[in-house]
């Protein structure tokens, strides 16, 4: 995956954990899976909603909205 385009520094000893996902598209609908790694440590239950935030640089943060 080339991130030469993101403009910003990640300390490794900073990161919790790194996955990938497929993206599935059907139609309107979107769709993609959040590993279990992220679920426990985001402590995400069914019916949580999750904010996604996309800035300018390419860069999307994923937060639990509250």
């Amino acid at each position: 995956m080339d991130w030469s385009h993101v403009k910003m520094k990640i300390e490794l000893d900073d990161v919790e954990s790194i996955h990938e996902t497929t993206l599935t598209i059907r139609g309107s609908r979107r769709r993609t899976t959040v590993p279990l790694e992220i679920v426990e440590f985001m402590k995400l239950k069914n019916g949580d909603k999750i904010r996604w935030v996309a800035l300018k640089n390419g860069t999307v943060f994923v937060t639990k909205a509250k």
